[in-house]
């Protein structure tokens, strides 16, 4: 199934699938639960980022070209960091380049596969992890790098948790439609121009393996994004650097997720 999250025309929420034309099939019942399709085909204001999560874990330099192209050496363990929930932004809403980052901004694109953890997990072996994923989605792990690299005390979280730093969207596909996320074509894309592409069989650490390392002595609790990773191909490296600026759109793809799009303001 593939999950939407939406305004309908009296401004309330809801969750809905089989979304097209600007309406969908209205879902009932609680997302961590059971959803149950209520048969109403109701109309679609304005589409929402698919879940408002509990936590956001996010893993660095999880392709081995991602790595090479920063300058950093392969983690020996997965490298984590976190962004703060309410960066959180919905598909077609601004990435906004924040006042602390106009005089040098600096600001940059990362496609990642995002995974929505669907029970309770702690101390889960590699072979079940897959059993505690909801689904999938696409994210933006929008990074101001002079914020991460130099001004944030050593720490990435600062310089990726301005709000509107993660864009999540724009639906969440249930796990039995991904049978192996490690086979997923990715590719993001600045004013049409392709700045990423590569597969998520390039991860240095699968979802698997990162489920059961994140889990290990640690509650994952249901909603929890996991953000996996982004390949080679962001701006700052790339000669002369690519930065975000005013009137940008960025559209990221990932291979039977759809397309998540938004302008930069």
């Amino acid at each position: 199934m593939r999950i939407i999250r939406f305004l309908d025309n009296d401004n309330k929420i809801y969750f809905g699938t089989d979304y097209e034309n600007d309406t969908a099939v209205r879902l009932e019942g609680d997302l961590f639960g059971e959803l149950k399709q209520t048969g109403q085909k109701v109309m679609v204001k304005k589409l929402l980022a698919p879940l408002v999560p509990a936590a956001i874990f996010c893993i660095g330099l999880n392709y081995k070209e991602h790595a090479g192209e920063t300058g950093f050496q392969l983690p020996d363990y997965p490298a984590l960091f976190m962004k703060n929930p309410a960066s959180v932004t919905n598909p077609g809403d601004p990435v906004v380049i924040p006042k602390v980052c106009l005089d040098k901004p600096e600001v940059d694109y990362e496609i990642e596969l995002a995974v929505i953890i669907g029970k309770q997990a702690k101390d889960v072996p590699v072979s079940e992890a897959l059993d505690y994923i909801l689904g999938y989605t696409i994210a933006n792990d929008v990074s101001a790098r002079r914020w991460q690299k130099k001004a944030g005390g050593g720490q990435w979280v600062r310089g990726k948790s301005y709000d509107t730093f993660c864009p999540v969207g724009p639906a969440i596909a249930t796990k039995d439609e991904i049978p192996d996320p490690q086979n997923l074509s990715l590719q993001c894309m600045l004013n049409d121009e392709v700045m990423q592409d590569s597969s998520t069989s390039n991860m240095i650490y699968s979802v698997a393996e990162l489920i059961s390392y994140l889990s290990q002595d640690t509650t994952l609790l249901p909603g929890t994004l996991v953000l996996t990773g982004t390949p080679d191909g962001v701006g700052y490296v790339r000669t002369p650097p690519v930065f975000l600026k005013k009137g940008d759109i960025l559209k990221l793809k990932i291979e039977k997720l759809g397309m998540l799009s938004n302008p930069v303001l």
